[in-house]
Formats: structure tokens, C-alpha cells, sequence
């Protein structure tokens, strides 16, 4: 198998990607402020511990005192109860940011994918997609809902610690501090190396999510081919590229955190080497003494919560390049403002505005080429009337789908325009010609759900007798009542407890039901039997009547009713006319027409059946 390889990402630390984090997570800016301003309180709670327990071993330990020790109890009470409500709110509003970040991402995520156009879908792997609005979304709710939260404990504590013990005794507070900067280089150091191996664990996962889902979407070639060795050794070796990625994360993680610590514990050394030394001097009490060696014990924890939440951050802005990255791609086909002002875009349309359509189509000058390809039409020019039935015949990568997709609108010309009843179409928008398309693949896909609700995707407020006339016209009903559910039966992922012919009928139905003044037929019946050509073709004659209609056929006999037979040869109509003048014409479509015919009948005398 061959992986498409993504974005490389190469700064080391991105304060971009990190405004834009805290841009999306704006709905959630008021509760951000409540846990940020809970978090200083209890990092205030925090700092408050030590200076009570040094006042406890002067007032009372140190001297035998019992005096005022309710009052000292009710003040240390308070703050204990103080700090678990501080606690209690930024466990419950953390974890609410988490999932909703999360969910709003995802959500953002999945419009733009409605959005992006057929060229994105052509370069992106599924998995690559997948990957990004699962794991990775959920990377970027857990760093907004706690990394950052617990980076303001860290630092609030910091800050109130070395305030209180400059007071204390700034001289030893100075040289306690000094060790900091060198935990900054040390920090700066791994931070590279942490994030680079984060990057290539997320980018490797992806591998692994397309991995997975060429293999399932592939089981059957894969055993037709008795490929399962290979791919399972394919597949070893792509997980062991990530857990070798993994690993160097982890350890270079691991080796970061105990540097920190031991370098704490050497300022701590000093720090009880000094104030022992000025307690038997009489130049600090005890208490104070105690406090101190709290504070510089302590301090160093939140500094290694910085270092760890510093290391989580790199593996967060692996996955945020990533998922930013792909839900701020700008759609290469888009409607320009003025259009959206006008007839709305594809969440918020204004049918009021939109014209109605009659379905001439005209081609000027057309010259198209897919990105970092060749040229595919070059000058094309094409006229094609209301309710005319347009067959497009040529060998694969002629241009005849490239034809179908810029009438769509999937695609949009390099040069030239494409008018719709006289007007250049990217001047209305696009959800107004596609809402007039009916479209009918060679592999039709159904989504999970009933007949019913198949063919009701065409027009959701569909009547339950438009459902099941639509699927008579196109003689689908006949085989739907034969299921014990009838209309209601389930039609499994994708379609898959059905036959291709059955799914291709209801795909007929689904596209007839919206009444769509431009039809399109993509290698309908290339992949069904004889007889069920003949049930199919039937159907078209019903769903083409009085439609703008574009049919790419394998199967000249699909199209020998066409208005008009294109044949495309290179980008360019090297033949055209009804089927009876092309076969006068003895050309191309004359050769190819007879030697299919000839296959087909000595395919018929020799019982072999045509699928």
C-alpha cells in the first residue's frame, strides 16, 4: 500500500496556532475567566498553608501556647474549605470546556467538509481526515480544558511564592532562583526534540487510520489477491515506525521531568544548609525556617508542571497544526460574497431569490486542467438545449467525466464560463444548481437506514406516497415489496444487503423524487446483468423525460435513444449526432458500437450472462 504523505510542520514553538486555539474556544471564554481566576485563588490557598503552619510553630509549638489556637483552627478550616470549592469548580467547568472545545471543533470540522470541493477529496486520505476529528480534536479539548488551566496554577503559585519568600529573606530567595534559567536552557532543549517526535506520532497515526480503513474498505481484493501477508507486514512495519516515535516522546519526556526535580532538590539542599545555618545563629526562627524550605521544595513542583505541561503543549500543537490546518482550508470552489448576499450559502439559503432553471447549458471556450495535471479540455465549446439528452461515448480519460463534473459545478473551468440558461453559473450560487441535479453513479452509495429513508435523502419533505410512487416510475417497487419490510427494511452500510441493481434502482428513485431539472447518469448500468439493464433502462426513459440529461455509458445500448451521441476523444468532440447518423457515419462510434454488439450476441449464443 502507498501513503499519502502529509504537511510536514517544522517551527518549533507557533504562538500563531496558539491564538487561533484560543480564538475557537471562544463560546467558553466566560467560563476560561471563572477556572483561571479559581485556579489563582487556590494557588493563593496554596501559598497560604506554609506561613500558617510557620505561625503555628511560633505562636504555639515552639513556645507551648494553646491561646488563640481555636481562632488559628477556624482560619486554617476556611481556607481548606475554600480550597475545595476552588477545586470542586475547576474539576466541573474544566471538563465541561474539554467536551465542548472538543465537540465544537468536530463540529466546525465536519461543516467544512461540506464545504470543501471534489479536489480536496481527491488528495486527502480518508484516514488523514478521520484521524483529525477524533484524536487529534480530542488532543486540543483535554490541552484548553487543562493544560492551560493548570499552567495559571503553576504560574500564580510561582509568582505569590517568590514575592512571600523575597520577603522572608531575599538574599537566600536569589540564590535559590538562579537555578531557574537553567532549567530554561535544559527546557528549550528537549522542547525541540519532544515536539518533533509528537509530529511524527501524529502524522504516522493518521497513516495507521488509512491503514485501517483500506484494509476494511479493501477486504475483498485483498483476499482476492491472497494479499493478507503483505499487508499485515506492511502494517507492522508502519505501527512500529509510530511506537519507535512514541517511545523516543516518552523518553525524552521521562529524562526531562527527574533533570527538573533534581535540580529542585539542590536548591532545596541549599536552602536548608543556609537557614539551619541562620536558625542557630539566631538571625531566622524556626517557623520561618520551615516555611522557607516548603516554599523552595515546593516551588519547584509547579516549575516541573510548567516543564510537563510545556511537553503535553508540544504534543497538542502537533495535533492543532494538523486539525487547523485542514478546517481553515479555503474551498478551491467557492461563491463570491456578492452571491451569497444575494441567494445565501449552502446552511442558510435564500430560495426566495433563487430563478428558476430551465437547463440550457453552453460551454464557451472551456479550458480546464486538474491541479498539477495536463490539460484535460482545451477551447471546448458546447451547446446543449432544455430538456435535451446528451450521451458522452470515449475511451477512459477522453474527458467525458470532467464534462459531467463542471456541469455540476464539482469542478470549475481554468478558462472560459459555463452558462446556465444564459447566465455564467458562478454567478448564482452553487447550492442552486445543485439542488436541480440528479445524479446516478456507477457505484450508487446508500447511507444506513431504511428503502424508505433512501430514497427520501432526494427531498426530506417527501410524502410517504412520493417515496413509493417515485420508486414505481423507476420500477422499484417490485422488488421492494418482496422484502418482509417492504419500504422499511434496512439496506445495511452502504447499501451492502442489497445488489448492485436494487441500489441502482433506488438511487434512480432517490434522484427522481427531487425533480431535478439536470440529470446525470455516470456509467449507470455498467455494473448490473442483462436484466436488469433492461429494468434500469426503462427506468431512464421515465426520469430523463423532458430533463437536461448527460449519460456516460460503457453500454452503447443505454444510449441509443440519446438526442445526441458525443463521442470524446482527448478532450475534443471528434463525432456527434443520433445514433442512426453515426452509425451511417462509419467512424468511431460505428466500430465500437458493432463490436460490442458482436461480443453481446455471441455472448448470448454461448449462454455466457453479461454483468
Amino acid at each position: 500500500m502507498q501513503y499519502q504523505e502529509e504537511q510536514d510542520y517544522t517551527k518549533r514553538f507557533d504562538l500563531g496556532i496558539w491564538r487561533r486555539m484560543i480564538v475557537y474556544a471562544k463560546p467558553f471564554y466566560s467560563r476560561l475567566i471563572v477556572v483561571m481566576i479559581t485556579m489563582i485563588l487556590c494557588a493563593g490557598f496554596d501559598v497560604i498553608f506554609p506561613l500558617l503552619t510557620r505561625e503555628a510553630i511560633d505562636k504555639y509549638v515552639s513556645v507551648g501556647r494553646t491561646e488563640g489556637l481555636g481562632g488559628f483552627s477556624f482560619k486554617y478550616m476556611a481556607c481548606v474549605v475554600g480550597q475545595i470549592i476552588c477545586i470542586f469548580t475547576f474539576c466541573f467547568l474544566s471538563g465541561r470546556i474539554e467536551t465542548g472545545m472538543t465537540n465544537r471543533i468536530r463540529d466546525i470540522g465536519f461543516r467544512r467538509f461540506q464545504e470543501l470541493p471534489f479536489s480536496f477529496y481527491d488528495q486527502t486520505p480518508v484516514g488523514h481526515m478521520i484521524s483529525r476529528m477524533t484524536s487529534d480534536t480530542s488532543r486540543m479539548g483535554e490541552t484548553i480544558g487543562w493544560g492551560l488551566i493548570d499552567l495559571f496554577w503553576s504560574a500564580g503559585y510561582i509568582l505569590l511564592t517568590v514575592i512571600i519568600m523575597l520577603r522572608l529573606n531575599w538574599r537566600m530567595t536569589l540564590l535559590v532562583l538562579v537555578i531557574i534559567p537553567v532549567i530554561g536552557v535544559i527546557a528549550m532543549w528537549f522542547q525541540k526534540r519532544i515536539l518533533n517526535s509528537y509530529r511524527e506520532v501524529r502524522k504516522t497515526n493518521s497513516r495507521i487510520t488509512g491503514s485501517f480503513n483500506e484494509g476494511i474498505m479493501g477486504a475483498k481484493t485483498t483476499k482476492t489477491l491472497v494479499r493478507e501477508q503483505a499487508n499485515d507486514q506492511e502494517f507492522v512495519q508502519l505501527t512500529g515506525h509510530m511506537r519507535a516515535a512514541a517511545i523516543r516522546a516518552a523518553v525524552l519526556s521521562a529524562l526531562f521531568m527527574p533533570i527538573v526535580s533534581s535540580l529542585g532538590s539542590l536548591a532545596a539542599a541549599y536552602a536548608l544548609w543556609k537557614g539551619g545555618y541562620d536558625v542557630f545563629t539566631g538571625a531566622m526562627s524556626f517557623g520561618t525556617l520551615t516555611v522557607f524550605i516548603s516554599y523552595t521544595t515546593q516551588i519547584f513542583e509547579p516549575i516541573s508542571n510548567i516543564a510537563r505541561i510545556f511537553a503535553e503543549m508540544q504534543s497538542a500543537q502537533a495535533a492543532a497544526e494538523r486539525v487547523i490546518s485542514m478546517i481553515e482550508t479555503e474551498p478551491e470552489i467557492a461563491d463570491t460574497p456578492e452571491v451569497i448576499a444575494e441567494y445565501g450559502d449552502s446552511f442558510d439559503p435564500k430560495k426566495e431569490n433563487w430563478p428558476q432553471i430551465r437547463g440550457d447549458i453552453e460551454f464557451k471556450d472551456v479550458t480546464f486542467h486538474y491541479t498539477g495535471g495536463e490539460k484535460v479540455l482545451s477551447h471546448f465549446n458546447l451547446k446543449i438545449k432544455a430538456g435535451e439528452t446528451i450521451a458522452l461515448v470515449g475511451e477512459t480519460g477522453s474527458g467525458k467525466s470532467t464534462i459531467v463534473n463542471l456541469v455540476c459545478r464539482f469542478y470549475e473551468p481554468t478558462e472560459g464560463e459555463i452558462l446556465i440558461d444564459g447566465v455564467n453559473y458562478k454567478k448564482r450560487s452553487m447550492l442552486w444548481l445543485q439542488s436541480h441535479l440528479g445524479y446516478v453513479l456507477q457505484q450508487p452509495h446508500l447511507f444506513s437506514g431504511t428503502i424508505r429513508e433512501n430514497i427520501r435523502y432526494g427531498r426530506l419533505d417527501a410524502t410517504d406516497a412520493e417515496v413509493e410512487a417515485a420508486a414505481r416510475l423507476v420500477n422499484a417497487e417490485e422488488f421492494i415489496l418482496k422484502f418482509e419490510k417492504g419500504y422499511d427494511t434496512d439496506v445495511g452500510e452502504g447499501g451492502n444487503r442489497l445488489s448492485i441493481g436494487q441500489k441502482q434502482l433506488i438511487s434512480f428513485a432517490r434522484a427522481l423524487i427531487a425533480n431535478p431539472a439536470i440529470f446525470v447518469l455516470d456509467e449507470a448500468t455498467s455494473s448490473v446483468d442483462t436484466e436488469t439493464e433492461q429494468i434500469i433502462q426503462e427506468a431512464i426513459k421515465t426520469v430523463l423525460d423532458g430533463r437536461t440529461s448527460f449519460i456516460i455509458a460503457h453500454r452503447l445500448s443505454t444510449i441509443r435513444h440519446a438526442d445526441r451521441i458525443l463521442v470524446i476523444q482527448h478532450g475534443e468532440i471528434t463525432e456527434q449526432g443520433t445514433h442512426a447518423q453515426l452509425i451511417r457515419q462509419k467512424g468511431y462510434y460505428y466500430n465500437l458500437y458493432t463490436n460490442q454488439f458482436r461480443e453481446e450476441h455471441e455472448n448470448a449464443i454461448l449462454g455466457i450472462r453479461t454483468e
